[in-house]
């Protein structure tokens, strides 16, 4: 192996045991609270009080059973703790209860203290009269067998374990259940609904994943190192920890650690080898293919809830699982919040929407699905869509994604350079002109970006970071092109696609691209970025989303055989999938896009792409090149969509 090899090993892994470093102050979500500091500014709230109650709590207090053994067809134990409803004694009520599932790689024993990561306190639903059962997925924690990494046994474990927890044998059970949690337990969620298990009557997902390639291994071709290595050296270093099982059932548990230390091995450090040396998990493929969550998304028949952020590692994949079910008229609703990763998980903020707290919200939508508690004003109250708009701070309601909007297009026009010259985006003529993108390996440091591909760190640690608020000073890292002060707002709500006339010194290199704000004091509100490899601009026609004609929401296969690097000289047209947000520019604002090379440290290249990524690249514009950003503009006068502010409703 050469040194250069070697050393990108030793990085990958050195990246991966800092993954066990991750924690975050937990904070509660079960009552509205004040805006925390974070990655956007606070929100209005979104609606007039409702005229929906929670209920109070039916006992008083939550007893534990730890370690429960759950069977699995091909032999191993799943381990799991039940939390029941308790007296004033603390022991469990007799009697059988509707079962809440939350399925985590995380290790039960440490979700608790796994800051945003664990969700809503689950307390709050077992002291009003649910079951709450948290299973660790086959590999990790406390259960035996291989880490399948959302692979095909797990997906078949998560059926299973709902059937187990919704039969009669259980005497706490009372056959109805549902699935909540964040993150990979959103997931696992959407692996069991999609499989029909007997017994499951609905799902509270946050922030899941639509396809895991896509949404956060490899944007735009090149591979996450800000997120992935942190991820899979979380899961792996919790697995290490000797499970609590051993010292009742030795067997069990030496067997599932043992597990654990060769899956350390053969699967984690495997897969980020692979990936880094650009071997097949660098590219999209099988390995993917049976890990896509749409796949068993499309077959979700359960009412669903979904909670989804603007800053969020899974920003592409929530919103594309939402309108699935809403077009196939399944049950769901999507909350989408100014929340990065750990916010949306943990839900301190979801009380900012105007619905309830998160903990509220899952009462609701589990007493009116899984205990079958009529609920007349429930679809009243929450719409399919609530949503913050950027820019406003407003909450906004719909009834779809993409519903009456039509394409605008901005076209680049003129010249610009790094640091100096700004290009123009208009929607008028356009002049002739080019803009050298430089590659300066340190763009995107310091970012909005670094916050949200490294799952909310350092908005944890550092929440009042400037540069997390204020995107100029990367801008002049890279060319600009913005509008002149707008005569009237812009407002947009969807994906977006940048479509640039590029050629490279090198034949490859990689467009980042930040859709963003810009204030008439000149601070720079990074709206939503996107990315993507020039050898990976193959289009799959088939696949891609149009609006009035226009690319808005490309599909690229990312495989290895559609890979093309551009000839010498060659201008083509790359279309790069800025991923989805809900923004409104206001008048006298300007709209801008800046383009760069990296996006440090979210993004890097693999052993085979490396060396192409320090070329030079060219964006040509003007009418024989007419690079352009679309974006799908609300029609707010007469589409079907509403806000607040301060409880009163505001006019579009």
């Amino acid at each position: 192996m050469t040194r250069a090899r070697l050393a990108a090993v030793s990085t990958v892994l050195a990246l991966a045991a800092s993954g066990l470093a991750l924690t975050a102050p937990t904070a509660s979500a079960t009552a509205p609270t004040a805006a925390t500091a974070g990655p956007s500014r606070a929100a209005a709230p979104a609606a007039p009080a409702r005229t929906w109650r929670p209920r109070p709590a039916t006992y008083a207090g939550v007893a534990t059973q730890s370690d429960l053994a759950i069977p699995t067809s091909d032999g191993k134990l799943l381990r799991a703790d039940l939390r029941l409803p308790a007296g004033a004694d603390g022991k469990p009520v007799p009697g059988r209860h509707p079962v809440i599932i939350t399925i985590t790689a995380y290790n039960k024993s440490l979700l608790g203290r796994a800051g945003g990561l664990g969700g809503a306190d689950s307390a709050y639903l077992v002291r009003r009269g649910y079951a709450h059962l948290t299973v660790d997925a086959r590999g990790t924690g406390s259960s035996e067998g291989t880490w399948d990494v959302l692979g095909p046994r797990e997906a078949k474990d998560a059926k299973e374990v709902v059937e187990w927890a919704s039969s009669s044998a259980r005497p706490w059970s009372n056959g109805r259940v549902g699935m909540n949690g964040p993150s990979y337990m959103g997931i696992s969620q959407v692996l069991a609904a999609g499989q029909h298990p007997r017994g499951l009557r609905a799902i509270f997902p946050q922030v899941p994943g639509a396809d895991v390639y896509r949404d956060v291994v490899a944007s735009g071709g090149q591979l996450d190192v800000g997120f992935m290595p942190l991820w899979l050296g979380l899961v792996t270093g919790a697995g290490l920890i000797p499970p609590a099982v051993t010292a009742s059932n030795p067997a069990s548990g030496l067997g599932a650690l043992l597990a654990h230390l060769v899956s350390a091995g053969t699967v984690t450090a495997a897969l980020l080898v692979d990936a880094v040396l650009g071997g097949k998990t660098a590219y999209d493929g099988p390995f993917y293919a049976e890990r896509t969550p749409m796949r068993f998304a499309r077959r979700i028949t359960v009412p669903t809830f979904l909670v989804s952020g603007e800053y969020d590692l899974f920003q592409r994949g929530t919103p594309l699982i939402f309108e699935n079910l809403r077009n196939r008229k399944v049950p769901v609703k999507l909350v989408v919040g100014p929340w990065d990763h750990l916010q949306a998980s943990g839900g301190a903020e979801f009380g900012r929407a105007g619905l309830g707290s998160l903990s509220e919200v899952q009462l609701r939508w589990f007493d009116r699905y899984v205990r079958g508690v009529k609920d007349p004003t429930l679809h009243r109250d929450i719409k399919p869509l609530t949503y913050h708009e950027i820019g406003t701070g407003r909450w906004r309601t719909s009834h779809r994604w993409i519903g009456k909007q039509r394409a605008r297009s901005f076209r680049l026009s003129g010249r610009s350079t790094t640091g100096g010259a700004k290009g123009l985006l208009t929607e008028g003529r356009t002049s002739a002109g080019t803009a050298k993108v430089l590659p300066i390996p340190v763009q995107g440091l310091c970012t909005r970006s670094t916050n949200q591909w490294t799952a909310g760190l350092p908005n944890a640690v550092l929440p009042q970071l400037p540069c997390f608020k204020d995107n100029a000073v990367n801008d002049r890292l890279g060319v600009v092109f913005q509008t002149e002060p707008l005569r009237k707002p812009l407002r947009f709500q969807g994906p977006i696609n940048a479509r640039l006339y590029t050629s490279s010194a090198g034949g490859d290199g990689m467009l980042s691209v930040s859709v963003s704000d810009v204030a008439p004091d000149g601070t720079v509100d990074r709206i939503t970025g996107g990315w993507q490899v020039l050898s990976h601009r193959a289009l799959d026609k088939r696949r891609t989303r149009y609006l009035d004609g226009k690319v808005l929401q490309p599909f690229h296969p990312f495989t290895r055989a559609a890979q093309k690097k551009l000839r010498r000289g060659e201008i083509a047209p790359v279309d790069v999938e800025i991923f989805p947000t809900a923004a409104k520019i206001k008048r006298g604002h300007r709209l801008r896009v800046s383009i760069q090379a990296f996006d440090v440290p979210h993004l890097l290249p693999n052993l085979a792409l490396a060396a192409g990524m320090l070329s030079v690249l060219t964006v040509h514009t003007g009418p024989k090149h007419p690079s352009e950003l679309t974006v799908p503009g609300s029609l707010t006068r007469r589409g079907r969509v509403s806000a607040w502010r301060r409880g009163r409703p505001a006019r579009g």
